[in-house]
């Protein structure tokens, strides 16, 4: 039999152990190192998975550069925040279907640190619309364009 040889079972324990340093050295050795924002140029934010489902918020990242999208109030009350770990200088955001334009409104800081950014919407965004947002930072920009699925009620 092949698995009573002690060689044969060494090798089964020690070749994935191998596979796997080899990969993470590989990543050490010939990885992409990360870069410091650089001011005037213009980042993607990435849609992380909690804006696919009515979870109630939506984190965008690119690297160290995190922000969370969510609602507060109701019907005529509705307001679209953003926070942020970071100072903010500005942020735009518009609510629209896909392939039409979203008319960009800046949002209002409301916490003197520019870490919280306040919209009236004055309605829910439907399900099919589509939000586009940009933010800015010592001098670089981040945009992101985010379904709107985490804002429905019911289903989550």
């Amino acid at each position: 039999m092949v698995f009573t040889n002690k060689h044969v079972i060494i090798a089964m324990i020690v070749a994935p152990v191998l596979a796997i340093l080899a990969w993470v050295a590989a990543g050490q050795f010939a990885g992409e190192e990360p870069q410091a924002p650089v001011a005037g140029m213009s980042y993607p934010l990435v849609e992380k998975s909690n804006c696919r489902y009515a979870s109630g918020a939506c984190d965008l990242e690119n690297e160290d550069f995190k922000l969370t999208l969510m609602q507060t109030g109701v019907d005529a009350r509705t307001e679209l925040v953003v926070r942020s770990a970071y100072p903010l200088d500005g942020v735009v955001l518009g609510v629209g279907l896909p392939g039409q334009e979203a008319e960009p409104i800046a949002m209002r800081a409301t916490d003197g640190q520019g870490l919280e950014w306040h919209l009236l919407v004055g309605r829910l965004p439907g399900p099919a619309e589509r939000i586009r947002l940009v933010a800015i930072a010592d001098g670089s920009s981040y945009f992101a364009e985010s379904s709107t699925a985490f804002l429905q009620p019911g289903e989550g």
